[in-house]
């Protein structure tokens, strides 16, 4: 919802953050009052306007319930703030929410039979909601991390990426294509080595096979 907000009117997005335009006036005694209702001109109407139009860019991306919990916001900036509480928590909820997280991004392990896109879709959930609270990590980072907890059928393609890549230019999405032109490569030979065993073994049998045939015509004769 925030880059969504943010290309339809940035201006309207940091109402989100800052509060609402109040239209103003100067009194005798030089302090700054807000201004009555029937004071306002052009001018004041357009920043209710974009108030208005702040909430309602919110308002649009709320389901029944959200909006119930809203519903008594006065501003958009309100409605951001009871937003973020009601799905990111109190600050306290928050943190326990980034310890877990980080718990899991310490302790993640490609699966022995788990390909190289679904490790990477399971990973990415994991540092896309640290990011969203706050926690990121940089991209060498994320990379020797990947290559840290890759299975130990990939010691051969660990050991070559640092040898033959710049750890501090590489990029995730050449990482992620790099493993899995190798996971296709390994998988490709397999298969041929599978098929090849299985030509020897049928060959072998039928060696067998005809040499029992050439016994028995020979017990017969």
């Amino acid at each position: 919802m925030e880059n969504y907000i943010q290309a339809e009117d940035y201006e309207l997005w940091t109402l989100n953050k800052n509060g609402p335009l109040i239209p103003t006036k100067v009194i005798e005694n030089g302090t700054t009052v807000r201004k009555e209702p029937n004071e306002s001109d052009a001018e004041d109407f357009k920043k209710m306007e974009k108030n208005a139009k702040a909430k309602k860019l919110l308002h649009f991306g709320l389901v029944p319930d959200e909006y119930t919990r809203i519903s008594e916001c006065e501003s958009a900036k309100d409605i951001w703030h009871a937003l973020q509480v009601a799905h990111k928590g109190t600050n306290q909820v928050k943190q326990s929410r980034i310890e877990l997280l980080v718990r899991q991004f310490e302790l993640f392990e490609m699966g022995d039979r788990e390909i190289v896109m679904d490790m990477y879709t399971r990973f990415t959930h994991i540092t896309n909601e640290l990011k969203s609270l706050g926690k990121s990590f940089t991209t060498e980072e994320l990379v020797r991390k990947i290559l840290r907890f890759l299975s130990h059928s990939w010691e051969a393609k660990v050991t070559a990426i640092p040898e033959a890549k710049d750890m501090m230019k590489i990029t995730l999405d050449e990482l992620i294509g790099n493993l899995q032109t190798y996971e296709l490569r390994r998988n490709s030979q397999q298969k041929e080595e599978i098929k090849k065993d299985r030509g020897i073994t049928l060959k072998v049998m039928e060696e067998v096979r005809s040499d029992l045939d050439i016994e028995e015509m020979a017990m017969i004769t």
